[in-house]
C-alpha cells in the first residue's frame, strides 16, 4: 500500500471517516492521534477541517514521506512521526482522541492498546475502525488471512469489544454500517511512487481475490470507548 500510496484503504474510506467525526465536539484546542496514518488523508482532514492539533503516526518510511509532502503542499502544521503504536516516543496523556482505521488488526494488540491508553488523556476517546469477523471460520482458512496478511489473529465484533474492556476502556459504542467492507463509498486516493516492483502488482491482486473469497465473513465495525 505504501508504494502505490493508497489513502482511505479502510473500511468506507474517507467518506466514512467524516462521517465518525460529525458527532465529536472538535476544535482548534483538540489534540488527535492518527495511528497508522499512511499517506496522512485523514490527519489532513481533521487539521484543515476542524482546525485541530493533529499527530500522525506510522512505521512505514515511504508512508512517512508521502505524509509529510502532503502537508507541506496543503501547508497544514500536523506533525509526522515515524513509530509504532506499539512503542511510541509520544507523552502520557497527550490526546483528547486517539484514531485507528484498520490498524490494530495488524500489530500486537494488547501491546498497542496499553500504549493506545497511556497516551489518551482522563476522557479521551479511541475511535476504531477495524475489521471482523462475521463467524469463525476453519483453522485451514484462518491460517490462509493471517499469513498472507501478516496477522496473528482474526477478531469478531464480541472479541473485539472483550478486547477493549480488558485493556481498561469504558464507556463501550460500536457502530454497524450498512454498507459491506467490499463495498466502495468513494474512489481511493493513489499516490504511486516511482518505481513500483512488478510483483507487488500480483501481491495486490491476491488481496483483491481473498476479500472476494471472504466477502461472506469479513465485516466491520466502529469502536469507540474511553480512558
Amino acid at each position: 500500500m505504501s508504494k502505490f500510496g493508497i489513502g482511505g484503504a479502510h473500511p468506507g474510506g474517507i467518506t466514512l471517516t467524516k462521517k465518525i467525526f460529525e458527532p465529536e465536539k472538535i476544535n482548534s484546542t483538540t489534540h488527535i492521534l492518527d495511528v497508522g496514518c499512511g499517506t496522512g488523508q485523514t490527519a489532513a482532514f481533521l487539521s484543515s477541517q476542524y482546525g485541530a492539533k493533529v499527530t500522525g503516526l506510522d512505521v512505514n518510511p515511504i508512508m512517512i514521506e508521502k505524509a509529510k509532502e502532503r502537508m507541506t503542499k496543503h501547508r497544514l502544521p500536523v506533525k509526522i512521526i515515524q513509530a509504532s503504536i506499539e512503542q511510541c516516543p509520544l507523552q502520557e496523556s497527550s490526546f483528547d482522541f486517539i484514531l485507528s482505521e484498520s490498524v490494530l488488526l495488524f500489530v500486537d494488540k494488547p501491546k498497542a492498546l496499553r500504549e493506545v491508553f497511556r497516551l489518551l488523556k482522563i476522557g479521551g476517546k479511541l475511535i476504531a475502525n477495524e475489521l471482523t469477523l462475521r463467524k469463525q471460520l476453519p483453522t485451514a482458512n484462518q491460517e490462509e488471512i493471517k499469513q498472507f496478511y501478516g496477522i496473528n489473529t482474526l477478531l469478531t465484533e464480541k472479541d473485539w469489544a472483550e478486547l477493549f474492556l480488558q485493556s481498561g476502556f469504558k464507556n463501550l459504542m460500536i457502530r454497524n454500517e450498512t454498507n459491506s467492507i467490499n463495498q466502495v463509498q468513494s474512489l481511493p486516493e493513489i499516490q504511486f511512487s516511482d518505481t513500483i516492483e512488478p510483483e507487488l502488482y500480483g501481491v495486490f491482486y491476491q488481496h483483491l481475490m481473498i476479500m472476494a473469497k471472504y466477502q461472506q465473513t469479513f465485516d466491520y465495525g466502529i469502536f469507540s470507548c474511553t480512558k
